[in-house]
């Protein structure tokens, strides 16, 4: 609790330069953009990039494609496949000198050059860490003739290091909750740290502190207070709990079933054997099979990390859908039937589930849309 309380204060504080922001950044805080419907969740319904463009002096344009009540997003070009972070620490009170410029976001967007996409709920990814990969393997070879039948494939995204399965990211690229931490940190903040420790603007006069910025402090034998940020950030994920779902109709789940929805969103997965008693051989319900598919030429952004291909993404997991206000790995739509419809597209492995879906009665496609919301 005390590793999972001192996790949840460093999850929510704002950094500023001396403490490692920038020179380019997208937030200040992880629970800037994790905060939907609490800390750990997705992008709220008002975008704190607003706000941070200008803190402390920043001389920031806010770029076309954020918005007040849009959802908070970071932008990839697809030339490089690379996150292009936002805005930047020119013009700061806690910057002196530095005066890098943003992205040229009005060009970059008129070339069709930008992929977007929106945070990642983290609630219960402890669960999801510590499920042994020859589990996750098994779950899903279970339904591979169903899946055959209506045209599903999907597979996983293996870490190039170890050779095992990563499962966390929009293509699963990332393989633990400390790399995850660590790249955000890095990437989403500029703070350099013990998994990332070199800064990614290599501008001199922006350059203000030693590296890494965020690190373990050795000299001090107790572990908590020696934590380094990232391994404080791992340990607020590890250790929350997964999202519960409200009570709803069996027609829903039946439904969810009929139409082969459960093919790709597994409903259940169990961990394997762990230090944590919250994470020791537990049966959880992610809804998700943590495979990357093809999700056709409507929702491709055209970005390959790792085994995943530029038209593939990682089964969203759908606990917790019901508090979402986004959807889809942009954040475009707000509506969950939209959202819904959008999985089918040439080339997209849904399509058999949607043309099942549409083939629903209009109560039976409402059963469904309200279990969702349950989870």
């Amino acid at each position: 609790m005390a590793f999972f309380q001192a996790g949840l204060a460093a999850f929510n504080e704002v950094e500023g330069v001396t403490l490692g922001l920038g020179p380019r950044f997208n937030l200040d805080s992880c629970a800037g953009c994790h905060a939907q419907p609490a800390v750990g969740g997705t992008s709220p319904a008002n975008n704190p990039q607003i706000v941070a463009a200008t803190a402390r002096g920043a001389q920031n344009s806010v770029p076309s494609f954020i918005s007040q009540k849009g959802p908070v997003r970071e932008a990839r070009f697809l030339s490089d496949g690379g996150v292009h972070d936002l805005f930047v620490v020119t013009g700061r009170s806690d910057a002196p000198g530095c005066s890098i410029a943003q992205p040229d976001f009005a060009g970059e967007l008129s070339r069709g050059n930008l992929a977007f996409r929106i945070p990642t709920p983290v609630f219960g990814t402890g669960l999801v860490e510590n499920t042994p990969d020859q589990n996750l393997i098994n779950d899903a070879a279970a339904l591979d003739n169903q899946r055959s039948a209506l045209g599903i494939s999907g597979h996983f995204n293996y870490s190039a290091n170890d050779g095992t399965i990563a499962r966390f990211g929009w293509k699963a690229q990332n393989k633990s909750l400390m790399m995850f931490a660590a790249e955000a940190y890095n990437v989403e903040m500029g703070v350099t740290n013990e998994v990332f420790p070199n800064e990614r603007e290599y501008e001199p006069s922006c350059q203000y502190n030693a590296l890494p910025e965020d690190s373990t402090n050795t000299s001090n034998s107790q572990a908590l207070a020696s934590a380094s940020d990232i391994t404080l950030f791992a340990a607020f994920m590890r250790l929350s709990a997964a999202p519960a779902p409200a009570p709803s109709p069996g027609s829903g789940q039946q439904a969810f079933r009929k139409v082969g929805c459960d093919l790709c969103h597994i409903p259940q997965h169990t961990t394997g054997p762990s230090n944590f008693a919250g994470l020791n051989h537990v049966t959880y319900s992610p809804f998700s099979d943590f495979q990357v598919h093809n999700m056709g030429a409507g929702l491709q952004d055209q970005i390959a990390q790792g085994y995943a291909a530029g038209n593939e993404f990682r089964t969203a997991p759908l606990w917790g859908l019901g508090q979402r206000i986004f959807f889809l790995h942009d954040g475009r739509i707000t509506d969950l039937l939209e959202a819904i419809m959008a999985h089918s597209s040439p080339g997209s492995e849904a399509n058999g589930v949607i043309a099942n879906f549409k083939a629903l009665s209009p109560n039976q496609q409402q059963d469904l849309l309200n279990f969702l919301r349950s989870l």
